[in-house]
Protein backbone atom coordinates (compact mmCIF):
# COMPACT_ATOMS: atom_id res chain seq x y z
CA UNK A 1 0.00 0.00 0.00
CA UNK A 2 2.66 2.51 0.77
CA UNK A 3 4.41 1.81 -2.25
CA UNK A 4 0.87 2.10 -4.28
CA UNK A 5 0.35 5.44 -2.86
CA UNK A 6 4.29 6.82 -3.67
CA UNK A 7 5.02 8.85 -6.82
CA UNK A 8 8.74 8.17 -6.76
CA UNK A 9 9.53 6.34 -10.04
CA UNK A 10 11.80 3.98 -7.90
CA UNK A 11 8.68 3.11 -5.76
CA UNK A 12 6.87 2.31 -9.02
CA UNK A 13 8.96 0.37 -10.51
CA UNK A 14 9.78 -1.92 -7.00
CA UNK A 15 5.90 -2.01 -7.37
CA UNK A 16 5.96 -3.17 -10.77
CA UNK A 17 8.47 -6.00 -9.80
CA UNK A 18 6.40 -6.70 -7.22
CA UNK A 19 3.24 -7.67 -9.12
CA UNK A 20 5.54 -9.46 -12.03
CA UNK A 21 7.30 -11.75 -9.39
CA UNK A 22 3.49 -12.87 -8.19
CA UNK A 23 2.04 -13.25 -11.55
CA UNK A 24 5.09 -15.30 -12.68
CA UNK A 25 5.08 -17.47 -9.39
CA UNK A 26 1.74 -18.28 -9.64
CA UNK A 27 2.14 -19.30 -13.21
CA UNK A 28 4.84 -21.11 -12.19
CA UNK A 29 2.80 -23.40 -9.78
CA UNK A 30 0.06 -23.75 -12.38
CA UNK A 31 -2.67 -21.52 -10.18
CA UNK A 32 -3.38 -19.05 -13.61
CA UNK A 33 -5.17 -15.45 -12.08
CA UNK A 34 -9.48 -15.92 -12.19
CA UNK A 35 -10.45 -13.90 -14.63
CA UNK A 36 -11.84 -11.29 -12.43
CA UNK A 37 -8.63 -10.81 -11.12
CA UNK A 38 -6.87 -10.41 -14.45
CA UNK A 39 -9.09 -7.55 -15.33
CA UNK A 40 -7.75 -5.97 -12.29
CA UNK A 41 -4.09 -6.90 -12.58
CA UNK A 42 -4.74 -5.87 -16.19
CA UNK A 43 -6.17 -2.30 -15.13
CA UNK A 44 -3.07 -2.01 -12.56
CA UNK A 45 -0.42 -2.41 -15.04
CA UNK A 46 -1.89 -0.21 -17.83
CA UNK A 47 -2.16 2.26 -15.22
CA UNK A 48 1.47 1.94 -13.36
CA UNK A 49 3.75 2.06 -17.06
CA UNK A 50 1.37 4.97 -18.99
CA UNK A 51 3.43 7.25 -15.82
CA UNK A 52 6.17 4.89 -15.98
CA UNK A 53 9.81 6.31 -16.97
CA UNK A 54 11.75 5.47 -19.99
CA UNK A 55 13.88 3.08 -17.53
CA UNK A 56 11.06 1.56 -15.59
CA UNK A 57 9.06 0.73 -19.19
CA UNK A 58 12.38 -1.06 -20.54
CA UNK A 59 12.93 -2.82 -17.51
CA UNK A 60 9.29 -3.90 -17.44
CA UNK A 61 9.43 -5.08 -21.33
CA UNK A 62 12.39 -7.42 -20.49
CA UNK A 63 10.20 -9.08 -17.48
CA UNK A 64 7.62 -9.91 -19.55
CA UNK A 65 8.97 -10.71 -23.23
CA UNK A 66 8.42 -14.30 -22.17
CA UNK A 67 5.19 -14.37 -19.78
CA UNK A 68 2.04 -16.11 -20.80
CA UNK A 69 0.19 -14.46 -18.31
CA UNK A 70 1.01 -10.55 -19.35
CA UNK A 71 -2.20 -8.28 -20.39
CA UNK A 72 -2.17 -8.46 -24.08
CA UNK A 73 -3.35 -4.60 -24.11
CA UNK A 74 -0.05 -3.51 -22.20
CA UNK A 75 2.25 -5.90 -24.62
CA UNK A 76 1.21 -4.36 -27.57
CA UNK A 77 1.56 -0.91 -26.15
CA UNK A 78 5.35 -2.14 -25.07
CA UNK A 79 5.52 -3.26 -29.04
CA UNK A 80 4.76 0.21 -30.31
CA UNK A 81 7.03 1.71 -27.89
CA UNK A 82 10.87 2.94 -28.55
CA UNK A 83 12.46 0.43 -30.32
CA UNK A 84 15.18 -0.27 -27.50
CA UNK A 85 11.62 -1.09 -25.75
CA UNK A 86 9.56 -2.78 -28.07
CA UNK A 87 12.70 -5.46 -29.28
CA UNK A 88 12.38 -8.15 -26.57
CA UNK A 89 8.67 -7.52 -26.71
CA UNK A 90 8.62 -8.13 -30.33
CA UNK A 91 11.23 -10.70 -30.34
CA UNK A 92 9.89 -12.93 -27.54
CA UNK A 93 6.46 -12.35 -26.23
CA UNK A 94 4.09 -15.70 -26.95
CA UNK A 95 0.75 -12.69 -26.16
CA UNK A 96 1.69 -11.28 -30.06
CA UNK A 97 -0.49 -12.55 -32.26
CA UNK A 98 -0.52 -12.97 -36.15
CA UNK A 99 -3.00 -9.96 -36.49
CA UNK A 100 -0.75 -7.61 -33.78
CA UNK A 101 2.74 -8.58 -36.08
CA UNK A 102 0.50 -7.40 -39.24
CA UNK A 103 -0.84 -4.50 -37.24
CA UNK A 104 2.91 -3.34 -36.21
CA UNK A 105 4.11 -3.93 -40.13
CA UNK A 106 1.39 -1.64 -40.43
CA UNK A 107 1.63 1.13 -37.88
CA UNK A 108 5.29 1.05 -36.74
CA UNK A 109 8.38 2.44 -37.54
CA UNK A 110 11.49 0.56 -39.84
CA UNK A 111 13.38 -0.33 -36.99
CA UNK A 112 10.43 -2.37 -35.21
CA UNK A 113 9.25 -4.11 -38.86
CA UNK A 114 12.98 -5.11 -39.32
CA UNK A 115 12.39 -7.06 -36.05
CA UNK A 116 9.34 -8.32 -36.60
CA UNK A 117 10.90 -10.30 -39.60
CA UNK A 118 13.52 -11.31 -37.62
CA UNK A 119 11.08 -13.14 -34.59
CA UNK A 120 11.38 -16.54 -34.89
CA UNK A 121 8.54 -19.01 -36.35
CA UNK A 122 7.21 -16.29 -38.54
CA UNK A 123 4.05 -17.56 -40.08
CA UNK A 124 2.92 -17.82 -43.66
CA UNK A 125 0.56 -14.71 -43.05
CA UNK A 126 2.99 -12.54 -41.73
CA UNK A 127 5.71 -13.20 -44.03
CA UNK A 128 3.20 -12.62 -46.60
CA UNK A 129 2.39 -8.82 -45.07
CA UNK A 130 6.49 -8.21 -45.26
CA UNK A 131 6.14 -9.49 -48.60
CA UNK A 132 4.10 -7.16 -49.53
CA UNK A 133 5.36 -3.93 -48.00
CA UNK A 134 8.65 -4.60 -50.22
CA UNK A 135 11.01 -2.81 -47.78
CA UNK A 136 14.66 -3.59 -48.90
CA UNK A 137 15.94 -3.65 -44.80
CA UNK A 138 13.07 -5.64 -43.92
CA UNK A 139 13.19 -8.15 -46.49
CA UNK A 140 16.77 -8.75 -45.66
CA UNK A 141 16.02 -9.63 -41.79
CA UNK A 142 13.13 -11.74 -43.45
CA UNK A 143 15.80 -14.11 -45.38
CA UNK A 144 18.23 -13.68 -42.50
CA UNK A 145 15.87 -15.68 -40.65
CA UNK A 146 15.78 -19.29 -41.22
CA UNK A 147 12.61 -20.25 -38.78
CA UNK A 148 10.35 -17.75 -41.17
CA UNK A 149 7.75 -20.01 -43.13
CA UNK A 150 8.84 -18.70 -46.49
CA UNK A 151 6.39 -20.27 -49.38
CA UNK A 152 8.74 -21.19 -52.57
CA UNK A 153 6.64 -18.15 -54.28
CA UNK A 154 7.76 -15.88 -51.59
CA UNK A 155 11.93 -17.44 -51.80
CA UNK A 156 11.26 -16.67 -55.67
CA UNK A 157 10.16 -13.05 -54.69
CA UNK A 158 13.38 -12.27 -52.81
CA UNK A 159 15.70 -13.75 -55.49
CA UNK A 160 14.22 -11.40 -57.74
CA UNK A 161 14.77 -8.45 -55.54
CA UNK A 162 17.95 -9.53 -54.70
CA UNK A 163 19.04 -8.19 -58.57
CA UNK A 164 18.68 -5.04 -57.02
CA UNK A 165 19.50 -5.24 -53.24
CA UNK A 166 23.32 -6.74 -53.13
CA UNK A 167 22.52 -7.19 -48.98
CA UNK A 168 20.01 -9.85 -49.96
CA UNK A 169 22.16 -12.00 -51.67
CA UNK A 170 24.10 -13.49 -48.63
CA UNK A 171 21.50 -14.75 -46.50
CA UNK A 172 19.48 -15.99 -49.41
CA UNK A 173 22.66 -17.96 -50.61
CA UNK A 174 22.44 -19.74 -46.92
CA UNK A 175 18.93 -19.88 -46.99
CA UNK A 176 18.28 -23.19 -46.15
CA UNK A 177 14.42 -23.49 -48.30
CA UNK A 178 16.57 -22.09 -51.63
CA UNK A 179 15.95 -24.48 -53.96
CA UNK A 180 18.64 -25.74 -57.46
CA UNK A 181 16.47 -23.91 -59.61
CA UNK A 182 16.77 -20.93 -57.31
CA UNK A 183 20.41 -21.15 -56.38
CA UNK A 184 20.75 -20.92 -60.32
CA UNK A 185 19.15 -17.73 -60.27
CA UNK A 186 20.64 -16.22 -57.43
CA UNK A 187 24.07 -17.45 -59.33
CA UNK A 188 23.77 -14.26 -61.91
CA UNK A 189 23.46 -11.71 -59.54
CA UNK A 190 25.95 -12.47 -56.72
CA UNK A 191 30.23 -12.00 -56.69
CA UNK A 192 32.67 -14.89 -57.11
CA UNK A 193 32.50 -16.01 -53.48
CA UNK A 194 28.93 -16.56 -53.45
CA UNK A 195 28.66 -18.02 -56.76
CA UNK A 196 31.67 -20.76 -55.59
CA UNK A 197 29.18 -21.27 -52.29
CA UNK A 198 26.45 -21.93 -54.38
CA UNK A 199 28.35 -24.25 -57.04
CA UNK A 200 29.81 -26.25 -54.01
CA UNK A 201 25.96 -26.44 -52.06
CA UNK A 202 23.84 -27.41 -55.38
CA UNK A 203 26.46 -29.03 -57.33
CA UNK A 204 26.29 -26.31 -59.90
CA UNK A 205 27.33 -27.10 -63.51
CA UNK A 206 30.01 -24.51 -63.95
CA UNK A 207 30.11 -24.31 -67.64
CA UNK A 208 26.47 -23.52 -68.00
CA UNK A 209 26.25 -21.22 -65.17
CA UNK A 210 29.87 -19.29 -66.62
CA UNK A 211 27.82 -18.98 -70.04
CA UNK A 212 24.72 -18.08 -68.37
CA UNK A 213 27.11 -15.08 -66.95
CA UNK A 214 28.35 -14.07 -69.88
CA UNK A 215 24.79 -14.04 -71.64
CA UNK A 216 23.66 -11.85 -68.59
CA UNK A 217 26.40 -9.56 -69.59
CA UNK A 218 26.05 -8.92 -73.29
CA UNK A 219 22.03 -8.21 -72.73
CA UNK A 220 23.57 -5.56 -70.23
CA UNK A 221 25.97 -4.51 -73.05
CA UNK A 222 23.10 -3.96 -75.79
CA UNK A 223 20.89 -1.84 -73.56
CA UNK A 224 19.80 -4.04 -70.74
CA UNK A 225 18.63 -3.08 -67.97
CA UNK A 226 21.16 -2.93 -65.18
CA UNK A 227 21.59 -4.13 -62.57
CA UNK A 228 20.93 -1.26 -59.44
CA UNK A 229 22.65 -1.37 -55.71
CA UNK A 230 20.39 0.08 -53.42
CA UNK A 231 20.87 1.15 -50.14
CA UNK A 232 19.09 0.00 -46.86
CA UNK A 233 16.74 2.45 -46.24
CA UNK A 234 16.51 4.49 -42.70
CA UNK A 235 13.59 5.38 -40.48
CA UNK A 236 11.84 7.81 -42.15
CA UNK A 237 10.33 10.73 -39.86
CA UNK A 238 6.96 10.02 -40.95
CA UNK A 239 6.97 6.27 -40.20
CA UNK A 240 8.09 7.80 -36.33
CA UNK A 241 5.10 9.95 -36.58
CA UNK A 242 2.94 6.81 -37.34
CA UNK A 243 4.07 4.66 -34.65
CA UNK A 244 3.58 7.95 -32.26
CA UNK A 245 -0.12 8.66 -32.99
CA UNK A 246 -1.00 4.84 -33.24
CA UNK A 247 0.83 4.64 -29.64
CA UNK A 248 -1.19 7.85 -28.53
CA UNK A 249 -4.43 6.58 -29.82
CA UNK A 250 -4.18 2.93 -28.00
CA UNK A 251 -3.20 4.76 -24.53
CA UNK A 252 -6.60 7.05 -25.21
CA UNK A 253 -8.49 3.76 -26.12
CA UNK A 254 -7.69 1.82 -23.09
CA UNK A 255 -8.36 4.73 -20.77
CA UNK A 256 -4.39 5.48 -19.96
CA UNK A 257 -3.96 9.16 -21.73
CA UNK A 258 -3.77 11.38 -18.66
CA UNK A 259 -2.12 15.08 -18.51
CA UNK A 260 0.89 13.45 -16.14
CA UNK A 261 1.77 11.93 -19.57
CA UNK A 262 2.63 14.78 -21.68
CA UNK A 263 5.55 15.94 -19.19
CA UNK A 264 6.91 12.76 -19.01
CA UNK A 265 7.34 11.94 -22.57
CA UNK A 266 8.61 16.02 -23.30
CA UNK A 267 11.46 14.82 -20.66
CA UNK A 268 11.91 11.66 -22.46
CA UNK A 269 12.80 14.06 -25.82
CA UNK A 270 10.33 12.88 -27.65
CA UNK A 271 8.31 15.69 -28.96
CA UNK A 272 6.04 14.60 -31.76
CA UNK A 273 4.52 11.94 -29.06
CA UNK A 274 4.22 15.09 -27.15
CA UNK A 275 2.12 16.93 -29.73
CA UNK A 276 -0.23 14.05 -30.58
CA UNK A 277 -0.69 13.29 -26.92
CA UNK A 278 -1.69 17.08 -26.70
CA UNK A 279 -4.02 16.99 -29.83
CA UNK A 280 -5.79 13.71 -28.44
CA UNK A 281 -6.25 15.04 -24.99
CA UNK A 282 -7.55 18.40 -26.06
CA UNK A 283 -9.52 16.78 -29.15
CA UNK A 284 -7.55 19.38 -31.32
CA UNK A 285 -6.63 18.48 -34.90
CA UNK A 286 -2.67 18.26 -34.71
CA UNK A 287 -1.96 20.96 -37.26
CA UNK A 288 -3.29 23.22 -34.27
CA UNK A 289 -1.25 22.43 -31.79
CA UNK A 290 2.08 22.06 -34.20
CA UNK A 291 0.88 25.97 -35.20
CA UNK A 292 0.88 26.98 -31.75
CA UNK A 293 4.51 25.32 -30.90
CA UNK A 294 5.78 26.82 -34.08
CA UNK A 295 4.41 30.21 -33.24
CA UNK A 296 6.11 33.49 -31.36
CA UNK A 297 3.10 33.34 -28.59
CA UNK A 298 3.62 30.63 -26.01
CA UNK A 299 0.04 31.82 -24.69
CA UNK A 300 -1.10 29.28 -27.43
CA UNK A 301 0.51 26.73 -26.39
CA UNK A 302 -0.91 27.73 -22.51
CA UNK A 303 -4.07 27.77 -23.48
CA UNK A 304 -4.25 24.46 -24.72
CA UNK A 305 -2.34 22.85 -21.92
CA UNK A 306 -4.64 24.63 -19.68
CA UNK A 307 -7.52 22.95 -21.94
CA UNK A 308 -6.76 19.45 -20.85
CA UNK A 309 -5.78 19.71 -17.09
CA UNK A 310 -2.14 20.81 -16.88
CA UNK A 311 -1.79 22.96 -13.67
CA UNK A 312 -0.18 26.50 -14.53
CA UNK A 313 2.46 25.39 -11.96
CA UNK A 314 3.62 22.71 -14.74
CA UNK A 315 3.62 24.97 -17.77
CA UNK A 316 7.20 26.80 -17.39
CA UNK A 317 8.76 23.17 -17.13
CA UNK A 318 6.56 22.06 -20.26
CA UNK A 319 7.42 25.19 -21.89
CA UNK A 320 11.06 25.09 -21.59
CA UNK A 321 11.30 21.43 -22.19
CA UNK A 322 9.23 22.38 -26.11
CA UNK A 323 11.89 25.31 -26.88
CA UNK A 324 14.53 22.75 -26.21
CA UNK A 325 13.18 20.19 -28.66
CA UNK A 326 11.80 22.78 -31.03
CA UNK A 327 14.29 25.19 -31.87
CA UNK A 328 13.51 28.05 -29.18
CA UNK A 329 10.06 27.91 -30.07
CA UNK A 330 7.06 29.00 -29.21
CA UNK A 331 9.45 31.99 -29.27
CA UNK A 332 8.62 35.85 -27.45
CA UNK A 333 11.04 35.46 -24.99
CA UNK A 334 10.63 35.55 -20.87
CA UNK A 335 7.95 38.56 -20.81
CA UNK A 336 6.02 36.52 -23.33
CA UNK A 337 6.66 33.29 -21.53
CA UNK A 338 5.51 35.00 -18.43
CA UNK A 339 2.47 36.46 -19.62
CA UNK A 340 1.21 32.96 -21.04
CA UNK A 341 0.72 32.10 -17.12
CA UNK A 342 -2.37 34.40 -17.90
CA UNK A 343 -4.26 31.54 -20.17
CA UNK A 344 -4.85 29.62 -16.91
CA UNK A 345 -7.70 31.91 -15.72
CA UNK A 346 -10.28 31.13 -13.43
CA UNK A 347 -12.17 29.50 -16.14
CA UNK A 348 -13.07 25.99 -17.25
CA UNK A 349 -11.07 23.66 -19.32
CA UNK A 350 -13.96 23.78 -22.43
CA UNK A 351 -13.66 27.58 -22.50
CA UNK A 352 -9.96 27.51 -22.58
CA UNK A 353 -10.28 24.84 -25.50
CA UNK A 354 -12.49 26.86 -27.34
CA UNK A 355 -10.17 30.05 -27.01
CA UNK A 356 -7.05 27.95 -27.99
CA UNK A 357 -8.87 27.10 -31.15
CA UNK A 358 -10.35 30.30 -31.66
CA UNK A 359 -6.75 31.92 -31.38
CA UNK A 360 -4.42 29.64 -33.08
CA UNK A 361 -6.79 29.95 -36.90
CA UNK A 362 -6.13 33.53 -35.94
CA UNK A 363 -2.41 33.67 -35.73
Amino acid sequence: MSLARSREPADRERLLSGIVEMCDANQAEGRPAAPEVQILLDSIFMTLVVEAERDIRTRLAQSLADATWAPPALINILALDEIEIARPIIARSPILQDHDLIRLLVQATLEHQIEIARRPQLSLAVVEAILAKDESAVLTALASNPTARISPEGLRRLVDKARDVVALRSPLARHPNLSHDLAEQLYLSVGRALRDALTARFQLDSEKMAAAVEAALRDAHAGAPTVSIQKLSLVRDEDREEMEAALVEKLDAAGQLRPGYLLRVLRERRLPLFLFALARLGRFDIRQVRRAVDSNRPELLALACSAVGIDRSVFPTILTLVRELNGGRPGGGAEAARKASGAFGPFAPDIAAMAFRQAVSAA
